[in-house]
């Protein structure tokens, strides 16, 4: 169920559709029609009303059912979002020419199906490796694909060592972040402890079922 409340003392009707998403490491978020995604469970989703009306500080419930269809299909994850839209009346106005532009905030939740997980699993890939600032901190920013058919809770780890003796200069970690299949996200390491130099690094994405990728770099730290 989709729990909703008016905040507010006015009355509001409120929309409910189905959308595809999916996103890249670059930040870019796609919102789509059904069946874009070849991964969309957008069509086994049935809620139980698509518009309702709330009354000021009103609260209520909108049920919707998965019904996964028995046709053969490959194992792992399918996904897509319950779009909650506001409804804003249109008040024609004829006092001046020219267009009026209203913001409407949309809300997008994400609900996935796994099917078959036995048989799935994350495939993680680093797609690239950068050491910048980020909000006045030199950060390590690593852009991970999962090109396996299974969601997953990846966080990315980076070990890093002296590049002459190979001694352990320390851990350091990113947020776990949800990925997709066929999806990519940027994982943030704060390094801002590291002094500026050359170093050897070691780069490990681990899933919550202790599945580990890892990838040997190059690492400079440059002081600007």
């Amino acid at each position: 169920k989709v729990a909703i409340e008016n905040t507010s003392n006015n009355p509001q009707s409120v929309k409910l559709f189905l959308q595809d998403f999916t996103y890249q490491a670059d930040g870019t978020i796609n919102y789509s029609a059904l069946r874009t995604n070849k991964r969309t469970n957008g069509e086994w989703i049935k809620l139980n009303t698509n518009l309702i009306t709330l009354k000021g500080k009103e609260k209520t419930e909108v049920f919707y059912e998965i019904t996964v269809p028995n046709q053969n299909r490959d194992p792992g994850s399918y996904w897509s979002v319950i779009i909650v839209e506001p409804v804003e009346d249109i008040k024609p106005s004829d006092s001046k020419a020219g267009v009026n532009i209203t913001s409407v905030i949309r809300y997008a939740i994400q609900v996935i199906t796994d099917f078959e997980t036995e048989k799935a699993k994350p495939d993680l890939k680093f797609e690239s490796v950068k050491v910048e600032k980020q909000e006045g901190k030199q950060t390590v920013k690593i852009a991970v694909a999962n090109n396996g058919n299974l969601y997953c809770k990846p966080t990315t780890a980076i070990e890093i060592y002296n590049r002459k003796t190979g001694e352990k200069i320390g851990t350091y970690s990113s947020l776990t972040m949800g990925l997709l299949p066929d999806t990519s996200k940027t994982f943030y390491i704060d390094i801002s402890k590291i002094p500026p130099d050359k170093y050897k690094a070691a780069i490990i994405a681990t899933d919550e079922e202790e599945n580990a990728f890892a990838l040997n770099v190059e690492l400079e730290v440059k002081n600007d």
